[in-house]
């Protein structure tokens, strides 16, 4: 091998040496373990629910268990952001948290149809969020409470019924709204409940009679309201029945005609995407897949599973992907179903 030979194989090997390294560092940047940021790090999640629901007492289990797959460990604190039915949160979060994956949140998911519906205080394109995935679908049930004397859908036809919520911009008021409108029934839909458990409390202590309400929330917080038959399930709002509601009605399967169930479909997207985690725009993708990759784990965490099988709580994952598609799917539904939507929930303002 002459000198010239010899010099041409060196370069060429340092050149393969150096794309070799470019790959490694690439692909070390690309893992979930690559960025450190987070190492003695404090991690704001937020949740737009009181304290005591089942938003916030999962928040609270991912949390504990989160740290474990981000690098770095850092401290998750969970702080509670109610008001606006759930929007004061969802603004903070578009507008104000931190874009540098310090800050998450479990938002109702209810928010991306309140958009489409009532934009008047919202400062959030649902579209434009990082979704971090989802504990999974959690159907919305419409029940009353057992003084009412209502045993029946038909029943909550024929007779007024006091049903309390949150905001308007709340599932749980959209959905009896939406009822009272294309079912014909009677509910006098009260807000102004600053909380979810505080419309329980209202619930049994007698000032309202009815309120719609996810079957896992009623699993998990109070079970003996179906162990002593202390409640009557109307209908339930969702993709497919809850296994443990199977002889109750979807809102889809009582439709009259297609365009009721078009509505009825709309506002059942939010049931659909169950709790649903989410970062704001604009966190660096790097550190957004850390966030990503951090909450699928969580999901699958044995501890974390146990912990939820415990409060019985149903847990299964969703995407980020998944998340996004239900919400493009709402943010971008059909004009004329948005329009005649809107026009059923403009009742619970009256």
């Amino acid at each position: 091998m002459n000198a010239n030979t010899a010099s041409r194989c060196l370069r060429a090997a340092w050149l393969a040496g150096a794309l070799l390294g470019a790959v490694i560092a690439a692909t070390a940047a690309a893992a979930p373990g690559a960025d450190n940021f987070y190492k003695n790090k404090t991690v704001l999640l937020i949740t737009s629910t009181g304290v005591g629901g089942t938003y916030d007492v999962v928040a609270r289990l991912v949390a504990g268990v989160m740290p474990r797959y981000l690098p770095g460990h850092p401290t998750i604190i969970v702080q509670n952001m109610p008001g606006g039915g759930n929007v004061l949160a969802t603004n903070y979060m578009y507008n104000i948290a931190p874009k540098d994956g310090t800050a998450i949140a479990t938002i109702h998911s209810a928010m991306p149809l309140h958009q489409v519906l009532d934009p008047r205080d919202v400062r959030y394109d649902a579209d434009r969020f990082d979704w971090l995935g989802s504990t999974g679908p959690q159907n919305e049930v419409i029940l009353v409470w057992h003084t009412a004397g209502i045993k029946s859908l038909d029943d909550a036809t024929r007779r007024d019924i006091i049903l309390g919520g949150t905001g308007i911009a709340s599932g749980i008021v959209i959905i009896p709204a939406v009822m009272n409108k294309l079912l014909g029934t009677k509910f006098k839909i009260v807000t102004g409940y600053r909380t979810s458990e505080d419309v329980n409390l209202g619930m049994e202590r007698g000032e309202v009679q009815a309120r719609a309400f996810g079957i896992d929330s009623i699993t998990s917080q109070h079970p003996d309201w179906i162990a002593e038959h202390k409640v009557t399930f109307l209908a339930q709002a969702g993709a497919r029945r809850d296994r443990r509601l199977p002889d109750v009605a979807l809102l889809t399967e009582l439709a009259k005609n297609d365009e009721q169930r078009q509505i009825f479909a709309l506002i059942s997207s939010a049931p659909a995407l169950g709790q649903p985690y989410v970062a704001p725009p604009g966190v660096p993708p790097q550190r957004l897949a850390l966030l990503r990759h951090a909450f699928a784990a969580t999901l699958k965490d044995p501890d974390f599973l146990a912990a939820a099988e415990k409060i019985r709580f149903n847990v299964e994952p969703m995407s980020a992907d998944e998340v996004a598609q239900i919400v493009q799917q709402t943010t971008h539904a059909a004009a004329d179903v948005v329009a005649k939507t809107k026009a059923a929930v403009a009742m619970a303002a009256h």
